[in-house]
């Protein structure tokens, strides 16, 4: 026997309100940190990095008047009393061979990574995603050009090919042409290895039947990308960007080391290491070590953070720990 619904009932529906967007927020991070403790703390590594990066001074406001860091990155003390000091309370990592805080140039080195790192990924996560889903969608002649040049920039070690730019359009250049140099480069050896992921993912999405109802009902190819493969490709290219991040940080520094990287006086972490383990290492090894812990806590990190990201978003690994 059929019931029926009393309108009169309809009243004592109780509506729960729509939580604000703030709180919703906060209760996704509290659920992420539950759920990925290690992810949470490699988020809040990154946050600080940022945070370094934007607010060492008040560069943001058009100022270089420091704000987290002690003294401008380039402040020199050139005394027997201040050079190759240890750490005390008016320098808390110690002085440089030129009397230079070294925990100031710890802070404006983050912001040299962070600029590089963030351009860097966002430049290669709109040219990978826009090569990768338009080859894995369209395949033909345009998929078969693109994987092609692919396999050329894949040949070639990452790590030899940044150099080989750097030193043939940057060897004579200023501090902030050499990092335009070094994102354009770095962005196109990202967007190789990040084209042929999004490829696939567009590849397994197109196959779908939604996407074949699409076409049916006659959805315009770039309505489809636009609506159907572009969103679901975005989570693999957001997990990948993260990743990156920490590998474009470990190259910047690994160049720098060699030589090739940011010229003095600016502030590289792979700088610092490279003078305090050539030349000051021996005497004063602490000098090396902490331009060496700030790489190694960044790219731990991103990564920590990266590989959490990566097990929310992908559906396949939504129930990995």
């Amino acid at each position: 026997m059929a019931t029926t619904l009393d309108i009169t009932q309809l009243g004592a529906i109780e509506l729960r309100p729509r939580k604000a967007l703030p709180r919703r927020w906060l209760n996704n991070v509290w659920s992420f940190a539950k759920r990925k403790p290690l992810g949470a703390i490699g988020g809040a590594l990154v946050l600080v990095l940022l945070l370094c990066a934007a607010f060492v001074d008040a560069r943001l406001v058009g100022s270089d008047t420091p704000i987290l860091a002690r003294t401008h990155y380039d402040d020199q003390h050139i005394t027997r009393a201040e050079i190759n000091q240890g750490p005390s309370w008016d320098h808390w990592m110690g002085t440089d061979e030129l009397g230079r805080d070294i925990f100031s140039r710890i802070l404006y080195g983050a912001r040299i990574s962070a600029v590089i790192g963030l351009a860097t990924v966002l430049i290669a996560g709109v040219v990978s995603l826009t090569i990768g889903t338009a080859s894995g969608y369209f395949s033909g002649w345009f998929d078969t050009i693109a994987q092609r040049l692919v396999d050329i920039i894949l040949a070639i070690p990452p790590l030899i090919l940044l150099i080989f730019g750097i030193s043939v359009f940057a060897s004579m250049s200023g501090p902030y042409a050499r990092m335009f140099w070094f994102v354009v480069i770095l962005s196109v050896i990202i967007s190789a290895a990040s084209a042929r992921v999004v490829r696939g993912a567009a590849i397994a999405t197109s196959n779908n039947q939604y996407v074949d109802a699409a076409r049916t009902i006659g959805a315009s190819d770039l309505r489809i990308i636009f609506r159907h493969i572009v969103p679901n490709v975005m989570p693999v290219m957001i997990v990948f960007m993260t990743v990156n991040l920490g590998t474009v940080i470990l190259a910047e520094a690994a160049v720098s080391f060699l030589g090739y990287g940011i010229p003095p006086p600016f502030p590289s972490w792979g700088g610092m290491l490279n003078l305090a383990g050539s030349l000051q290492f021996r005497a004063y090894p602490e000098q090396a070590l902490w331009p060496g812990i700030a790489i190694a806590f960044a790219v731990y990190g991103i990564n920590m953070f990266g590989d959490a990201l990566r097990d929310v978003l992908d559906p396949r690994l939504r129930g990995g720990r």
